[in-house]
């Protein structure tokens, strides 16, 4: 009778640990909607130096985890050997695109599948470390390229992309630093704004960055507009996403997406715990369409299942 009962125990003790919900730790997120499917990828929560991997789903609430990279180092012919951060994907005259950073420099990458591989490509040459890519298609069709350059600070800049998004053409003019209080809570010498990612509405720019080191609780999401996609921008005075509204510390570094019922949603990472920052995990939440500020009841944390 005992051994039949310790039986019965591990077995059910086993069927609890195979149906145990897994949270999504993918950091510095992006979703690309393609058909029916939503593709999520972003910063490993288990290696950054090996590529990035990717979840998929039909409706947003279960995801499928593919266990493999969409961009993988060990598969050669990418530019990079370590810090895969950051990735925006998206499709461009039939292919599908992959904007990275890897060794404080961006990349990109391209594949005929959203779930790679991603292979090809190459550095966008610059002559300073440089982070955080996202790349923005305006009216006219010309790409301009919003990322971070690291120069007295993490601060945004934009410049133009060739035709074949191969190289910057022209000088980065610097679009945002962080100069407000909510933007540097630490008040760190090394200020932080990063994470861009820029819609337009009408013929005004919107972009979305996050702002504070990543470590600190207060990292947070801010906005800012501008009639031109190299600025000036105006920010607004407070964070639209910070723990105080969300509840989570570190909110932040995410990306903006349309959903299929035609919801305007953005996916970000929040820390592990109250007490620890990494493994990140990752979360969605709606945006009101007029304020562009959260709707915290939509707030949803990502599980594999």
């Amino acid at each position: 009778m005992k051994f039949r009962f310790a039986g019965m125990v591990a077995f059910m003790l086993g069927n609890a640990v195979a149906m145990a919900v897994e949270p999504v730790v993918l950091a510095d997120p992006t979703v690309l909607v393609d058909g029916k499917t939503y593709y999520l990828y972003g910063t490993s929560g288990v290696d950054s130096n090996l590529g990035f991997p990717y979840c998929k789903s039909e409706n947003l609430s279960d995801w499928k985890d593919s266990y493999r990279l969409a961009l993988a180092r060990i598969d050669g012919n990418i530019f990079g050997t370590k810090w895969f951060w950051a990735p925006q994907v998206f499709k461009h005259d039939g292919k599908y695109y992959m904007f990275y950073t890897a060794n404080e420099r961006i990349a990109y990458a391209m594949a005929d599948s959203p779930a790679g591989p991603f292979t090809g490509g190459g550095e966008i040459v610059s002559d300073i470390n440089q982070i955080d890519p996202f790349v923005f298609f305006d009216d006219d069709g010309s790409a301009i390229l919003y990322h971070v350059r690291l120069d007295r600070g993490n601060r945004i800049y934009a410049v133009r992309l060739s035709p074949d998004l191969s190289r910057m053409q022209g000088k980065p003019v610097e679009c945002i630093s962080a100069v407000l209080p909510w933007e540097n809570t630490a008040s760190s010498e090394w200020g932080v704004t990063e994470g861009p990612t820029v819609i337009k509405r009408g013929d005004e720019y919107v972009m979305f960055y996050s702002a504070n080191d990543f470590r600190n609780p207060d990292y947070a999401v801010g906005i800012a507009t501008a009639s031109s996609p190299f600025g000036p921008w105006h920010k607004r005075p407070a964070p639209i996403i910070h723990r105080s509204n969300i509840g989570r510390n570190g909110t932040g570094h995410g990306d903006l997406f349309t959903d299929k019922d035609g919801n305007l949603c953005y996916v970000f990472h929040v820390h592990n715990t109250d007490e620890e920052v990494s493994p990140r995990r990752t979360m969605i939440v709606n945006l009101d369409k007029e304020t562009l500020t959260p709707i915290v009841e939509t707030l949803r944390e990502l599980t594999i299942n």
